[in-house]
């Protein structure tokens, strides 16, 4: 019964792969409130070069994102996860090494942020490509949903250790933990025995080539179309919301880093709560359906965002924030297994790159967009514009087959 409960849990690779996830998404946590609050707290920045930060921190999808899959594919994904984190370490070291020497700009930060957001790329593309291979095509609802359920509890943990590392030791040094995390990430990693076989050359390949296979598979199949739309307006709107939120939290309402991380704290009890369900509630309604009515349902809690004020109005948001971040994770496990299970194994790189490149390449345009309503309009205001737009994401799904559809497709009944 016990091992039934812990499921792929009991496979040592996927706890390594678990393991290694969980010190990375704390650590990410961490410098997700950490870098941007060292341009806003340190370096004193404006609205607009806090919006061109989150912009570069995701700049990287649209640079990047369709060859990076194309790459991906060509080798085994198992070393580009351990590079990746290996790489990250060293970059975030570095922005705590310029401030002590009293050399850290805004234009450092602006290059972290990029380098980061590119291997960043790498490693997601990478990891969602590995996952199909590490526990088969029949567990992905489960792998995703445990893997999810880790970004749910290091959103719990992870910004409150973020905003106390900020209150006790200063925003620039807060990011020294990360790097520790991403190296115990790589460490974990390392411990993975399942090695992928040498993915198989073909005489002749070229890149482009392989980049225009990935994008004509993914715009060929409407329903991937169709959740890109989704998820791409989606983060749009969220990334006009994120350019402003610390800016409105920290600098209008004058609440301190540590509350502010206690606030993105209780917000991840929503997402642990989404990761715990996500399974469940695909089963009941199926997976098509959830997918659009996990956003349909709970995008309008954001708009009690923009509301927030110092005292029981703001614990009144968070509590609505829990609801938001529910559906987010619902919404994720199912749309990415959804995915992964339409794919065959060949093209899962580049699907996963190319989708990345489609639903994350607007967050940099959502990042800009937002640093130049909030110098016109204010940050309250733009985070109003971000919580009503993000309100029409779940459209393109509810309008595809996916509004009654019950069942995952089969990479192998792909032609």
């Amino acid at each position: 019964m016990f091992h039934r409960r812990l499921g792929l849990l009991t496979d040592h690779d996927y706890r390594a792969l678990f393991a290694g996830t969980t010190a990375g998404q704390l650590g990410h946590q961490v410098s997700q409130l950490a870098l941007p609050l060292v341009a806003v707290l340190a370096l004193r920045a404006n609205e607009f070069q806090v919006g061109m930060l989150m912009a570069s921190m995701t700049a990287a999808f649209l640079v990047v994102g369709l060859p990076a899959g194309a790459w991906v594919d060509r080798v085994r994904r198992r070393g580009v996860l351990i590079v990746t984190d290996l790489a990250r370490a060293v970059l975030l070291l570095s922005v705590p090494a310029a401030w002590w020497m009293g050399t850290l700009t805004m234009a450092h930060l602006y290059a972290v942020a990029l380098l980061l957001g590119v291997l960043a790329v790498f490693f997601d593309v990478a990891y969602q490509s590995y996952l199909p291979h590490l526990v088969g095509r029949e567990k992905l609802v489960e792998g995703n949903a445990k893997l999810e359920s880790v970004r749910a509890v290091t959103q719990i943990g992870g910004p409150a250790l973020g905003g106390q590392l900020v209150q006790w030791l200063t925003a620039p040094a807060a990011l020294v933990a990360d790097a520790a995390a991403m190296m115990l990430s790589a460490m974990f990693v390392l411990g993975i025995r399942k090695r992928e076989p040498e993915p198989e050359r073909k005489p002749g390949a070229h890149l482009l080539r392989e980049i225009r296979e990935g994008l004509s598979f993914v715009v060929r199949q409407p329903l991937l179309t169709r959740i890109a739309m989704c998820t791409g307006w989606f983060n749009l709107c969220s990334s006009v919301t994120q350019a402003m939120i610390l800016v409105f939290l920290a600098r209008d309402l004058g609440i301190s880093a540590g509350a502010i991380g206690l606030l993105f704290t209780v917000e991840g009890l929503g997402g642990l709560l989404g990761a715990l369900t996500a399974r469940r509630f695909a089963a009941r309604v199926g997976q098509g359906r959830a997918i659009w009515m996990s956003v349909a349902f709970t995008a309008p809690t954001a708009l009690l965002l923009p509301l927030a004020q110092p005292g029981w109005r703001l614990w009144a948001v968070a509590a609505a924030q829990i609801v938001f971040a529910a559906g987010v994770v619902v919404y994720n496990v199912n749309q990415l297994s959804f995915r992964q299970a339409l794919t065959p194994d060949h093209l899962l790189g580049r699907m996963n790159a190319t989708m990345r490149f489609f639903v994350w390449g607007t967050m940099p345009i959502g990042g800009v967009l937002g640093g130049v309503l909030g110098e016109l309009v204010g940050a309250r205001t733009t985070v109003w514009i971000g919580a009503i737009a993000g309100c029409l994401a779940f459209i393109p799904v509810f309008l595809s087959p996916l509004r009654s559809m019950r069942d995952m497709p089969s990479g192998e009944n792909i032609h």
